[in-house]
């Protein structure tokens, strides 16, 4: 199966990428992962990402494009992928379609995990992380600390990080709205898409989205 999974920020896209695409035995395509394996490996599209990002620019639509390209092309990728955070406006969306008509290929669903606006803000404005060991996560409301900004794993200091500050956190769902929500309507007129209600617990949106592909 090939997949396009979107939504806001906060939504549970890379939790829930991460799960369908290993009960689904494809691979999970992410933005971030490209950017990372193509700046640590070198490649020609990785230093050209890298001299845009060091100097505060968005990457742009075509350097993606070019990575979503090759990886989507390798072996593990043949039986199919799900693709999180790619195509992220209207423009890659149609630069997709090119690919795999090329191919001879077509997307098989697109999955659009809905979450209200406020939920977002909650979930990532509520987020601390460790200074010491960025993997430990807690969150003010979910899953909160036992002393008030202290790690109950190592004793680091909590904080906050920028992004997830509430004025940047809306600031991305701004972006969202303008940039990447218009793929939605895009899909929609080719009647792909599946709104899967995202306010549950992980694995109840998961039974949700494997349902909408039938696979429950």
């Amino acid at each position: 199966m090939r997949i396009l999974l979107v939504g806001p920020p906060g939504a549970g896209k890379g939790t829930q990428a991460a799960l369908l695409a290993r009960s689904l035995g494809i691979p999970h395509i992410s933005t971030g992962d490209l950017f990372r394996a193509n700046i640590s490996q070198g490649t020609p599209l990785g230093q050209q990402a890298k001299a845009f990002m060091d100097e505060g620019r968005l990457v742009p639509d075509e350097v993606t494009i070019g990575m979503a390209k090759d990886r989507m092309e390798q072996p593990d990728a043949e039986g199919g992928f799900l693709l999180d955070g790619f195509p992220r406006n209207v423009a890659q969306a149609e630069a997709l379609d090119v690919i795999l008509k090329e191919g001879g290929l077509t997307l098989d669903a697109v999955l659009d995990l809905e979450v209200p606006e406020d939920e977002v803000v909650k979930r990532i404005a509520g987020r601390r992380m460790c200074r010491k060991d960025s993997s430990h996560i807690f969150h003010v409301v979910y899953s909160p600390s036992k002393a008030d900004g202290v790690c109950d794993v190592c004793g680091g200091e909590l904080y906050q990080r920028e992004d997830d500050r509430e004025d940047t956190v809306r600031k991305r769902l701004e972006v969202y709205h303008t940039e990447t929500e218009p793929i939605i309507d895009y899909y929609k007129s080719q009647e792909l898409v599946t709104t899967i209600p995202a306010l549950a617990e992980v694995s109840e949106v998961t039974r949700r989205a494997m349902a909408a592909l039938g696979r429950d």
